[in-house]
């Protein structure tokens, strides 16, 4: 029989598990709410004054006015030997934040270039109570050709706390336990394709069943019967592989081709490639339902073609059944637009805009947060971004809405300064931050307004989104 006091307490977890994914996180301080048309065009920060609030060891600090949010400084540059060996993180859809939920302690995977002093790839812990930051060592030991790669399409799994996809630049993907350091092979497709052939831009569902990946060419001349490569690492198309089946799937190159995603559930492929040949420089996209079969495409000037709202997007993340990403062909500057997959026909809407089409803003979007459990109008997605031509939001952390309301929370200054001249270009330098599967925590390299790259987290402070929603 349950107790008066054990019913009141299941009532109360029961209610909290009844609220929208906006609404569950902690609250975290600062950050501010405006419209996604908002003009304001806040001053970059110097060197000098990043380095009046952001300290030179590990730990917590506060961004000043008009931010208010806290961040956390992961690296620094005894991690390198006082060189610069920070790899930038990899991009937004690839995870450098583990499943911490129910923990105190969160781990985080980054690549420290081991030609410019670093460790390899290397494992840091976050204790979500105290904001101690420890750096826990290489994950490989220094005679494993691993520990010479930069990490770059490695990430995290959603559901197991532990488990870190890996791949070697060869045709197999790997499931590598970051505290037993053990290592198993989750697929290898040269059985299939052929040894002249491996991998790159892997992707898993949430549920660690279904995983797809770029199939690639290693040397000029192999060919997968439909397209033959014309030099090293040509791009042959799209592979699927269901763990649980132990059955891969092929989706050969059409034209150009670009990389491919599964979503969240496992059901739904997302293709980036050229469909029509009368657009040389296009990238659609195809989407595919893998339950059953059928294809649709987007177009990147589907507007023009049939008068639709929305074409092809790109710079794209992907939840459970949609994807948002960039319009380049809307007529609102730096238009981020949501497509679900399961409207046919698919229509697009509006999520975000920042007017401004010199400043792009974010740039790259992150939705590890993606929920199963609620529609996508009761989440967000965050991004960032860093520009030369400062704009509305240009080089800032941002989240926003996917309900339409184009409501924007502003989070933080990226902190980067692409005028300085270091070993990193202006792709390297991009803030290609990520989030975690919480949403609260938001992750990215910087090189404040100096010459080398370090990582840092910031706290989201999420629940201003799901309030100023409820009070509109």
């Amino acid at each position: 029989m349950i107790s008066r006091v054990h019913r009141r307490w299941l009532l109360i977890l029961v209610a909290a598990l009844s609220l929208p994914v906006l609404g569950r996180a902690d609250s975290f301080p600062g950050g501010f709410i405006e419209k996604a048309d908002t003009k304001v065009v806040r001053p970059r920060l110097t060197a000098s004054q990043i380095a009046s609030f952001v300290p030179s060891n590990r730990g917590k600090f506060r961004f000043p006015p008009p931010y208010n949010t806290e961040a956390i400084r992961i690296t620094t540059a005894a991690d390198c030997g006082g060189k610069d060996c920070v790899a930038h993180v990899g991009y937004s859809y690839w995870m450098n934040i583990n499943n911490h939920v129910g923990s105190d302690t969160m781990l985080i995977f980054l690549g420290l270039d081991r030609r410019y002093g670093g460790t390899g790839p290397t494992l840091f812990s976050y204790n979500k109570l105290t904001d101690e930051v420890k750096n826990l060592g290489p994950l490989f030991d220094g005679g494993s050709r691993l520990s010479w790669r930069g990490g770059l399409d490695w990430y995290f799994s959603a559901r197991q706390p532990t488990k870190l996809y890996v791949n070697d630049e060869d045709a197999r993907l790997y499931r590598y336990d970051v505290r037993t350091k053990s290592l198993e092979t989750v697929f290898d497709a040269a059985p299939r394709f052929g040894r002249d052939k491996d991998i790159t831009q892997p992707h898993s569902s949430n549920d660690d069943r279904v995983h797809s990946a770029t199939l690639r060419c290693k040397r000029s001349g192999c060919t997968d019967g439909t397209h033959t490569a014309v030099g090293d690492e040509d791009m042959l198309g799209c592979l699927v592989y269901n763990e649980g089946k132990h059955e891969f799937s092929n989706y050969p190159r059409k034209q150009k081709f670009d990389e491919c995603q599964i979503d969240a559930s496992g059901r739904w492929l997302i293709i980036l490639e050229k469909v029509q040949a009368a657009e040389p420089d296009s990238i659609d996209n195809v989407i595919i339902d893998l339950e059953t079969g059928k294809q649709r495409t987007i177009l990147s000037n589907q507007n023009k073609v049939s008068g639709a709202a929305h074409g092809a997007i790109s710079h794209l993340d992907l939840g459970y059944g949609y994807m948002i990403g960039a319009d380049n062909s809307y007529r609102l500057g730096n238009a981020k637009v949501l497509y679900k997959f399961a409207e046919d026909p698919l229509q697009g809407k509006l999520v975000y805009y920042n007017g401004d089409w010199n400043a792009p803003a974010p740039n790259h979007i992150s939705n590890r947060n993606s929920g199963s459990d609620v529609p996508p109008e009761q989440q967000y997605a965050c991004g960032s971004g860093a520009s030369k031509n400062n704009g509305p939001r240009a080089n800032e952390i941002v989240c926003f809405t996917l309900n339409g309301s184009l409501d924007v929370l502003v989070v933080a200054p990226v902190m980067t300064d692409l005028n300085v001249s270091s070993r990193c270009d202006d792709y390297c330098l991009q803030p290609k931050g990520n989030l975690d599967v919480t949403g609260r925590y938001f992750i990215w390299t910087t090189n404040t307004g100096g010459q080398r790259l370090d990582a840092f987290m910031v706290k989201v402070p999420g629940q201003l989104l799901s309030s100023h929603r409820a009070s509109r």
